[in-house]
This record gives structure tokens, C-alpha cells and sequence, in this order.
């Protein structure tokens, strides 16, 4: 096979082709590469670059640059869809990522539906739609990856967390309504970022684990929104990543049914045997970000080469990387698939 530029490695993968490697990638969202290390160096920062849509795009081509990840990955947190929805939210600083400081509303059934052609123009969401925009005109054989919040965890950021983990099952009517309406906001947002030159969209829903959910909601709840958020960007004819957090235990025999192009689990998860069990699954991951926080390097790329020998179908950090990743831990996991 010649050789493959990183986009065409990426999509191949994702559309179950035939490729010459796995690609390795940190797509961004709640899998955040920006660490200190190359900010340092760089120059380009956070919490400026989450405002800046020039320099949120030069800071997603330093991380690529330097830490070898074959993607460039936007935004850098969590964050964007509920400071648009209007809870309210603090930037952080270079070594701390956004955190939400209060949510808007106390119940579901409190909620007020918004204009959402209104909001994808307004706040940050605007930001990363320019961002991505520069991005694939810049960079067009590197593949860009928009990433969303999930519509559990976006809900569980427009409503008190618990207080609507509670209405799950207390309200379910209400929940849904929300539910729904996140996920009409989330669907338009990655449709401007797949029309602004976004590769594949990355979804990450860390409050909707099995271990937090159960089975029988994770069914009701998790697997229905994100289906409709799948769905309607395979519509748009990009593809879709998917990120569960946690055990997936309780809720493995549901995880075939998350119509995603690839999902991709938390370094608890056997990625061989779950190939092994759903044959037709695309598996990403799933490289412990404890292991890339503290290392060794050795042990790093150790860990790496495994995967690879795992038929791991996209190499990639289990979760979100702490700022303090130091950059040879990195560098050496994305070297050691590149190099075999």
C-alpha cells in the first residue's frame, strides 16, 4: 500500500478499509493535548485560546506538531455547549482546563428552550466553527476532528448533575424533552463544523457510563441521543467517534448498538477481547493516561506497541490527558506506532 497521508489513514480506518498502520490521534474535547510542555514552548496558551479562533488553530498545530498525534483536535474542553446554554463557566488557566461553576437551572422541567441558530452563532461555538475553518484550509491532509460534549453530560451541564440524575427516573418526560433539545444543539453544531471542513466528529459523554446510568437507562437515554446525534451527522457524510468512559461492564452488550464508526474506551477495557466479542466494532484507544502522566517512557511505548499487536484499530490516550503530561511520554507512544 503507498503511503497514506494522515487524513486518508484516518477515514480509511473509520470507513473499514484497509490501511498500512493504525493512525494515532487524541482527538481533543475531554481528550486535550494542549499540555503545558508545548505551550511553554510554543508560546500559544490557554485559557487565551479558547476565545481566539487564530489561536485556538495554531495551538491545535503545535500539539500535532510536537507530539506527533496525526490529527489536529478542537476545542480544549468541555465546556462550549454550556456556556452557550447558559451555565456558567470559568476558563481556567495554562495548567487548569474549564470548569463549570454553576448550572443554569435546578430541574428539567425548569428549562427554557433556547433558539439554537442563535446560539451555534454566538459564545465560543463560533470560535471552534472559525477554528476548524482555518484548520483544513491550513493543514488539508492532516484530519481535523470536531468534538462534542454528549447530550447526557451536556444535559447534566444545563441542569444541577445530580439533581438530573435523579429525573432520569423521576421525570422522564421532562429529561427527554431535554434530552432532545441538547441533542437538536449538538447536531447543529457539528453539522457547521463538518460544513467548515471538520474530518470526523468525536463525541465524549463522560457522565453516561454504565457505572453511572445501569443498563436500562444508559439503553433509554445514552444509546437513543446518541444514535440521533450519529445519525444525523452520517448525513452529512462524516463519520463518528464515540468515547465511553469507565467499566462498560453492565452495559457492554448495548455498546454494538451505538451506531458510531468507532468507539473508544477508558484503559480499563480489554480492547482485544472486545473486538474479539463484536467482531464488526472499530476499537480506539486505549493507552492509560496515568501511564502518560508518570511513565516511564519505556513502559509508555511498551503499552503502545501492544495495542498495535492487539489489532487496536486506532491508537489513542484512554481518556483525558492531565496538563502535566510530560511531551516525551507522548512522543514516545505516537512514535513507537509509527515506527512499528
Amino acid at each position: 500500500m503507498s503511503a497514506l497521508s494522515q487524513e486518508e489513514r484516518l477515514t480509511r480506518v473509520l470507513d473499514k478499509k484497509n490501511i498500512d498502520r493504525p493512525p494515532v490521534i487524541c482527538t481533543g474535547g475531554m481528550m486535550n493535548a494542549a499540555i503545558v510542555d508545548v505551550m511553554k514552548a510554543t508560546g500559544h496558551t490557554l485559557p487565551e485560546a479558547h476565545t481566539d479562533a487564530n489561536l485556538m488553530a495554531e495551538l491545535a498545530l503545535d500539539v500535532s506538531r510536537h507530539t506527533g498525534f496525526e490529527n489536529l483536535g478542537i476545542p480544549f474542553c468541555m465546556t462550549v455547549e454550556a456556556e452557550v446554554l447558559g451555565s456558567e463557566v470559568t476558563y481556567g488557566t495554562l495548567a487548569c482546563e474549564p470548569k463549570i461553576v454553576r448550572e443554569i437551572y435546578q430541574s428539567v422541567n425548569d428549562v427554557t428552550l433556547n433558539n439554537i441558530p442563535a446560539m451555534l452563532q454566538s459564545g465560543r461555538m463560533d470560535t471552534v466553527i472559525q477554528a476548524t475553518y482555518l484548520l483544513s484550509r491550513k493543514e488539508p491532509d492532516i484530519p481535523v476532528i470536531g468534538n462534542l460534549t454528549g447530550p447526557i453530560s451536556t444535559a447534566a451541564s444545563l441542569v444541577d448533575p445530580v439533581l438530573f440524575l435523579k429525573e432520569l427516573r423521576k421525570s422522564r418526560e421532562g429529561a427527554h424533552r431535554v434530552l432532545d433539545y441538547v441533542s437538536d444543539l449538538l447536531i447543529g453544531f457539528a453539522k457547521e463544523l463538518v460544513d467548515n471542513g471538520a474530518t470526523a466528529i468525536s463525541i465524549g459523554d463522560p457522565t453516561a457510563t454504565g457505572e453511572i446510568l445501569g443498563p436500562k437507562m444508559f439503553n433509554e437515554y445514552a444509546v437513543r441521543y446518541l444514535n440521533k446525534i450519529i445519525d444525523a451527522i452520517h448525513a452529512q457524510g462524516a463519520p463518528v467517534i464515540v468515547h465511553i468512559c469507565g467499566n462498560m461492564s453492565s452495559v457492554r452488550q448495548s455498546i454494538p448498538d451505538i451506531r458510531a464508526n468507532a468507539i473508544s474506551t477508558d484503559a480499563i477495557v480489554d480492547l482485544r477481547r472486545l473486538k474479539q466479542d463484536f467482531t464488526s466494532l472499530t476499537t480506539m484507544g486505549n493507552l492509560s493516561t496515568y501511564l502518560l502522566e508518570y511513565g516511564p517512557t519505556e513502559k509508555v511505548a511498551e503499552r503502545a506497541r501492544l495495542l498495535v499487536r492487539d489489532g487496536v484499530d486506532i491508537i489513542s490516550p484512554a481518556c483525558g490527558l492531565s496538563t502535566s503530561t510530560r511531551l516525551a511520554h507522548i512522543q514516545a507512544m505516537t512514535a513507537a506506532v509509527r515506527e512499528g
